[in-house]
This record gives structure tokens, C-alpha cells and sequence, in this order.
């Protein structure tokens, strides 16, 4: 059986279901629903619910960066710094 960390009256389940329901998912960590102070049930994520996690580096070795990276942050800069179009010259 999962052990649940934060424990909530079926009253506040019901008037605030959506939040505990976006916390489990977030949190990972079920809610256990309490009826006169004892347990009833447990709310936990659906195995199918959770995002699949983040793969780190699976790009390596398909990008390439060019050697004259450098070159570029002049130009860079001065798209930056131009004047745009709705800027009035002051007058």
C-alpha cells in the first residue's frame, strides 16, 4: 500500500479537488482522503498521467556549432541596438 504524505477531510477534497488532483500530478506524492479523522481512501497519479522524463544530451553528436561563432555577436549586437521603426527621433 502507498503511504501518503498530506491528509485531507472528504469536505475540503470536494471543495478544492482540482488543486489536490494538479499537486499530486506535480508532486508525485499521493493525498490521502480522511472521513471522522480515518482514511478512506488515497488519490494517487495514474502511472499513464506523469510526463515521460527529460532525456539529457540526446542531440549529442547531431549539432554542430560553427568554429567562427564569435564572428557573429557584432551583428548580433547591432540588430539589437538598431532604431525600430515606431521610435520617434525626438521631435
Amino acid at each position: 500500500m502507498t503511504k501518503s504524505s498530506q491528509t485531507v477531510n472528504v469536505h475540503e477534497a470536494k471543495t478544492h479537488l482540482s488543486r489536490i488532483i494538479a499537486q499530486v500530478l506535480a508532486d508525485g506524492e499521493p493525498v490521502t482522503i480522511a472521513r471522522a479523522g480515518k482514511p478512506v481512501v488515497i488519490v494517487s497519479a495514474h502511472p499513464d498521467s506523469r510526463p515521460a522524463p527529460r532525456r539529457l544530451g540526446m542531440l549529442r553528436g547531431k549539432v554542430h556549432l560553427p568554429e567562427n561563432l564569435d564572428a557573429l555577436d557584432g551583428e548580433i549586437q547591432k540588430m539589437f541596438e538598431a532604431q525600430k521603426p515606431f521610435e520617434s527621433d525626438g521631435q
